[in-house]
């Protein structure tokens, strides 16, 4: 099954933590909590009438985030065509996360049924998250 969800990779920012008392709660930052809700809602959409994944199965995802503005036009074409990759921060491992973490109980039941992952990051005009799954 391929995906494409047209939506901003975001990554996993570090956890907050606010205290009342004894007690602590730890929560997702704003911007990473409403990525989550918005992969999430479009993963609903995407898999109405479909059964989720409850067994071992191979992901792909590739992350296609926005060419920055500051650079020329041939630049701009060099790594829109995949010449050149993003090699600047967010970190891979930060995308995969907050991705993961939204698609849970949508697409799969439990992140822990991928067995085998694969991931790469690109630059494009139309920033999206491409997803493949595939049942072993």
């Amino acid at each position: 099954m391929k995906i494409v969800f047209n939506i901003e990779p975001q990554q996993q920012e570090r956890p907050r933590a606010t205290g009342r008392g004894r007690f602590i709660r730890v929560y997702d930052p704003p911007k990473t909590a409403k990525f989550k809700r918005e992969l999430k809602q479009l993963a609903v959409d995407k898999m109405q009438g479909k059964d989720k994944f409850d067994s071992a199965i191979s992901v792909t995802i590739r992350f296609f985030r926005k060419v920055q503005k500051s650079i020329s036009r041939k630049e701009h074409a060099r790594r829109t065509q995949g010449h050149v990759r993003p090699i600047v921060k967010p970190d891979l491992d930060n995308y995969i996360k907050s991705t993961l973490d939204a698609l849970n109980d949508v697409i799969w039941t439990d992140d822990a049924t991928i067995v085998e992952l694969n991931t790469s990051k690109w630059y494009a005009d139309d920033p999206r998250i491409e997803i493949e799954v595939k049942e072993i």
